[in-house]
């Protein structure tokens, strides 16, 4: 399987991971150190990341990326999507179509994602 192949077959599973709140799918594919910005400009760590999921406090009923570009640069890849997201956060609806920028790394031919950063499309 290529490089960019195992990327893909990644980012699907991290998207599966997170419509079924697969804690030990998502701490598999995230790193320990990971830093991800939100679209309101926090930004949290795994830990606080998969808290999120394992209270509940998010929900995802539907989640599709599209327009997915990779690039990879030695033992790293960088990954560009737009994801329609339709879910909730705490009460708050969540309807829309965002931009995910992940910093995929390969460690011991395990990948994870090291960073990444949310904004929300208008």
């Amino acid at each position: 399987m290529s490089t960019t192949d195992q990327i893909i077959a990644n980012e699907e599973a991290l998207l599966l991971a997170i419509k079924n709140r697969d804690i030990n799918s998502l701490d598999n594919l995230l790193h320990d150190d990971l830093l991800f910005n939100l679209p309101n400009g926090q930004t949290v760590t795994k830990a606080e990341d998969l808290d999120t999921h394992r209270s509940g406090q998010i929900t995802v009923f539907a989640i599709e990326a599209k327009a997915q570009q990779i690039n990879i640069i030695e033992d790293t890849a960088i990954v560009t999507v737009k994801i329609s997201l339709k879910g909730k956060y705490i009460d708050k609806p969540i309807d829309g179509t965002f931009c995910y920028l992940r910093v995929w790394k390969n460690f011991n031919n395990h990948w994870k994602v090291v960073a990444g950063s949310c904004i929300e499309l208008h």
